[in-house]
């Protein structure tokens, strides 16, 4: 398979390492090279089979307007655009494009996910106040990241509260750390994930890709992981 990775920062460079392992073709491309999308051409984009966007917040947003409008496969790794999301989606299916993209890339943070929506339903009427703090490099952009909002919308949903408050750290090259808190006047439950390295979303990424480029339409991938 031909993989066009977005982005050549410590994330974009290990998942070009991984789908190389995995027996893929891989051409990274960094944000010199893709000022304001200007190098993904219609000619260009359409020699890949999948598209990986690992950049930031500003630049993802042009890169799929750019990638969807040629009917491409893209696996969104960037976080912090959401609110295009409705946008992108309908783009998606008028090219007859594929869009997968979600918070967190890493298994672990999937399972993650299901726990916390499991103690939100189970705690909701025992009087207990819930908090989340996540700490990541001080390279990442979005504050608070994409995962801990994931993680309050799917604990607010669950335990029927209107907002779990998030606190954020950023400190040297930290891979990223969750943790939920549920505690009472009695007692503390605490969730947590925690990464060693950024391999873990790398990995996701190009297993999604896989997946991805036989089908066509938006997916969350905390809908179809299991599947991947």
């Amino acid at each position: 398979m031909r993989i066009l990775v977005l982005g050549a920062g410590k994330t974009g460079k290990l998942v070009a390492e991984v789908a190389t392992q995995r027996g893929h073709s891989v051409y990274v491309l960094d944000a010199k090279e893709n000022k304001e999308a200007a190098a993904l051409t219609f000619p260009f984009v359409t020699g890949f089979d999948v598209v990986i966007d690992f950049t930031t917040p500003e630049a993802v947003v042009q890169n799929m307007r750019a990638c969807l409008a040629a009917g491409s496969k893209m696996v969104i790794g960037t976080t912090g655009w959401y609110e295009k999301l409705p946008d992108m989606r309908g783009l998606a299916e008028r090219k007859q494009a594929g869009l997968l993209y979600g918070t967190n890339y890493s298994i672990g943070v999937q399972v993650m996910l299901q726990l916390a929506a499991k103690m939100g339903e189970s705690l909701k009427t025992a009087g207990y106040k819930f908090s989340i703090e996540e700490t990541h490099h001080t390279s990442k952009l979005d504050s608070p990241s994409g995962t801990a909002l994931t993680l309050a919308q799917v604990v607010e949903k669950a335990a029927g509260i209107l907002e779990v408050p998030v606190t954020a750290h950023r400190v040297g090259d930290e891979a990223g750390t969750h943790l939920l808190v549920a505690e009472s006047e009695g007692d503390r439950l605490e969730l947590k994930h925690v990464s060693f390295s950024r391999r873990g979303f790398a990995e996701g990424a190009v297993r999604a890709a896989e997946w991805l480029s036989t089908r066509t339409g938006c997916y969350d991938f905390q809908d179809v992981y299991t599947k991947i």
